[in-house]
């Protein structure tokens, strides 16, 4: 080719129409793929089923407060989250939380969570915060851990099978339990080792005993804090997001519910309005159609996935894939007027194992005005917030069917046991109550192979890709880097028309 004729294609393909890039759902990871993608040349539109963008990130108006109705920190792993601050501006307004740190219940009995632990799993299990949690007992049975052969090395796949078989129960049903539940919505039976704890089998290989590989593990790991937050709540991002990408040319919709995506059909000779070609059309509820060269799924698996059968090419076997049942969780915020609370002796929160003789229905509680100093600050001297958590993996929902009134008492009889403070109801001026249907259990044994399959399906459409947290797992600092990676594929389009023009 000719110098002269890859100067007119190149600027043939800079002078181009933009690409139209259409992303579906405005969680963190529709947001993300809608602001990188943002930019000259590609013409962005997000399309958000409901009426805010953010997903199980939103604010919560309470007793003259707005807080977070539901994530309310980040990891800070990967510095992802950070650096995507950064860039919004928001660098300012990260904080630590405080490092006390948590405690777990067991019965009608509160201590602190071990520290030197990996999932709940100690790293010495003779150590004093192990033995005040499990007892002499449980501690001697864990640290025969030590002393037992490995015997299936690198073969247990289930997190629950592990711990049980190393430690014992007690370590299991009392320390890993509590924790893996709060984290990942499922029982340790049911999660997959490799994934929650990528390394631990390999370094059990290593060391010869499952309380060494968690030390080994924490050895590796960078010094710091594991979670951040930001001043004013993590609410504050989302919105920071949206206005990003408009400011960047994009165009953010709220209650456009995407039904169906269609290829595109060539019109037929003598209709009005031809319109330029494209690879989709994207159908919505109140019957509109919007034409697009590139499609971004980032919308929850239950919505994700239909959208995805409807486009056969064999994505329709996707749905016959033996899918978990999404987690569902209450969360139950209470605003308290009460000075003892500033006293309560259990941390940032406790954890509430299911064991016998448990004295309260709520599965964790944080104690949000004692773990961020900004919320202290929002609510003022001798007011608290604390935040309950309701639903237990693999069990029907208990609190969807008690009324505001009951679920209040519910909550606050909850919180003076876990605080340790038999403050009345009356002390209550503030309540809410939040539902959540979680995400696809992304952590559950089975779940990676199910989660490639709609990887490698997507993989074969062109101008198709999908994102979001069931398929990243929850968190910022798994579902953003996913997010970026996809938008530069999304963007990579129009490169490789201008190669294949070259050719």
């Amino acid at each position: 080719m000719s110098d002269d004729r890859l100067a007119d294609e190149i600027r043939h393909a800079v002078e181009a129409p933009p690409t139209r890039i259409v992303v579906i759902g405005g969680g963190f990871a529709g947001l993300v793929v809608a602001r990188e993608c943002s930019r000259p040349g590609f013409e962005v539109t997000l399309l958000e089923a409901s009426g805010r963008v953010g997903g199980s990130v939103a604010p919560l108006e309470i007793a003259g407060m707005t807080l977070d109705a539901g994530a309310e920190s980040f990891a800070t792993r990967g510095g992802h989250v950070a650096e995507l601050l950064g860039q919004l501006g928001l660098e300012g307004d990260i904080v630590q939380p405080n490092p006390a740190g948590a405690w777990v219940r067991h019965g009608s009995r509160s201590v602190p969570l071990p520290k030197a632990g990996l999932l709940g799993i100690p790293s010495s299990p003779l150590a004093t915060d192990v033995i005040a949690a499990i007892g002499w007992g449980g501690a001697l049975r864990a640290y025969a851990d030590r002393l037992l052969p490995v015997l299936k090395i690198g073969q247990e796949r289930r997190l629950g099978a592990l711990v049980r078989k190393r430690m014992g129960a007690r370590v299991l049903d009392l320390l890993v339990a509590p924790v893996a539940t709060g984290v990942y919505s499922a029982s340790p039976d049911e999660l997959d080792v490799d994934v929650v704890a990528p390394g631990l089998n390999a370094a059990l290989t290593r060391q010869g005993s499952l309380s060494g590989a968690v030390g080994e593990l924490r050895a590796a790991s960078k010094a710091g804090s594991a979670v951040g937050g930001i001043r004013g709540g993590m609410w504050r991002l989302p919105q920071a997001l949206a206005d990003d990408v408009r400011r960047r040319g994009g165009t953010v919709r709220t209650g456009s519910a995407a039904v169906t995506i269609e290829q595109w059909q060539e019109p037929e000779p003598g209709d009005d309005e031809a319109g330029r070609p494209a690879r989709w059309v994207i159908r919505l509820a109140d019957g509109e159609t919007i034409d697009t060269d590139a499609v971004v799924i980032a919308c929850p698996a239950d919505q994700a996935l239909p959208l995805l059968a409807g486009l056969g090419e064999g994505l329709d076997e996707l749905m016959r894939l033996d899918w978990p049942a999404a987690s569902s969780v209450e969360l139950v915020t209470l605003v308290v007027d009460d000075d003892r609370l500033a006293e309560a002796p259990v941390g940032t929160g406790v954890l509430v194992a299911d064991v016998a003789g448990t004295d309260v229905r709520a599965k964790a509680m944080t104690h949000s005005s004692a773990k961020w100093d900004w919320v202290a600050e929002a609510a003022g001297a001798g007011r608290h917030v604390v935040r309950l958590s309701y639903g237990r993996a693999g069990r029907p929902a208990e609190t969807p069917s008690l009324s505001d009134d009951e679920l209040r008492s519910l909550a606050a009889r909850d919180a003076a046991l876990l605080l340790n403070i038999p403050f009345p109801e009356s002390a209550v001026v503030g309540f809410a109550r939040t539902p959540w249907t979680n995400a696809l259990p992304y952590a559950t044994v089975g779940q990676r192979e199910r989660i490639q399959a709609v990887r490698t399906a997507a993989d074969g459409v062109d101008g198709l890709e999908v994102t979001g947290s069931w398929l990243t797992g929850t968190g910022l600092a798994s579902v953003i880097p996913d997010a970026r990676r996809v938008a530069e594929r999304v963007r990579g389009l129009r490169w490789r028309a201008l190669t294949d023009n070259l050719q």
